[in-house]
């Protein structure tokens, strides 16, 4: 069902943009968006925040909505979990925000590529037709990969809890496979990156072979000269090579958005991850403010 209320958030054309609003009370602006405590998992079901909440941080985000995202709302009083699909660009910090959200939420992580590997590992049948096509050097048919991310999406803990599908679809021939299967997400988030920092993020990145740990030379250089002289890079951050990829992700992107326009979250990922993560959460939770308001009109 439609909704064409107002929020106090804000949403620019057809997609929703976040951008910062300061409290005019506020000495500290580059003070964290996030509170000081640990996060604590959010269940939709038991959702007390009131919309002013949101704006009790020193910084805040609104989110101006000229026309208000086609959300579906059930017919219940009992608010229904979210169905969250999350995508950006290589380096774009998609996995440290991931992380955030399923530990605010509570939602259950599904990433398509891990999914895939636990299938071909398991020997289910999707698996066992998935590692045909591995073998042989091909990819695997988005039918097979999207039957396995359906199965998973409706298994109890998923609809119990609500999902977070990570970086999938990639195409729109996948988002029109979820969709044919009656998958649909309640919010579709881009995380946003300028290209040049970007590929400055995946150029400087270094592997320590020993460790597995990641560093990057400009953002997190290594501890000391030991580890440093054993980094390695690996064959495909090269610049020609990242900018090829980003090339790739801009335009599966753009028609994966032609799909989710009306439910996009526009998010400005070029800034520290707490303040990421704050953009992130504000909208989650006017959306389910949202959804509260009106599944309780609705039983009423």
């Amino acid at each position: 069902m439609a909704s064409s209320s107002c929020l106090n958030i804000a949403i620019t054309q057809p997609c929703v943009s976040l951008s910062p609003s300061f409290s005019p009370n506020s000495k500290q602006p580059n003070q964290s968006l996030l509170p000081q405590s640990s996060f604590t998992p959010i269940h939709s079901s038991s959702l007390a925040l009131r919309s002013n909440q949101i704006l009790s941080h020193p910084r805040s985000y609104k989110l101006r909505l000229p026309n208000a995202p086609n959300f579906h709302v059930a017919a219940s009083a009992k608010v229904e979990p979210l169905k969250v699909m999350i995508s950006g660009a290589p380096a774009s910090g998609k996995g440290t925000q991931c992380e955030l959200i399923t530990k605010r939420y509570g939602l259950v992580h599904i990433a398509a590529g891990d999914l895939l590997r636990a299938e071909v590992a398991s020997a289910s049948e999707n698996g066992k037709r998935a590692k045909e096509y591995m073998e042989k050097g091909e990819l695997v048919p988005d039918e097979i990969v999207v039957m396995m991310v359906r199965e998973r999406l409706l298994q109890p803990d998923s609809q119990e809890k609500g999902w977070l599908l990570d970086g999938y679809p990639r195409s729109l021939s996948q988002a029109a496979g979820l969709e044919d299967f009656g998958i649909h997400p309640d919010v579709f988030i881009l995380l946003e990156v300028p290209e040049d920092i970007l590929v400055e993020r995946v150029v400087g990145r270094r592997l320590d072979p020993i460790t597995g740990k990641i560093y990057h030379l400009k953002y997190s250089p290594p501890e000391n000269e030991e580890i440093a002289s054993r980094l390695t890079q690996r064959f495909d951050d090269t610049e020609e090579k990242v900018k090829l990829r980003l090339r790739t992700h801009h335009q599966n992107v753009e028609a994966v958005l032609s799909k989710y326009k009306d439910i996009t979250v526009k998010v400005n990922g070029n800034a520290p991850k707490e303040n990421v993560f704050a953009q992130i959460d504000a909208a989650l939770i006017q959306l389910l403010e949202l959804r509260k308001e009106n599944s309780g009109s609705m039983a009423a």
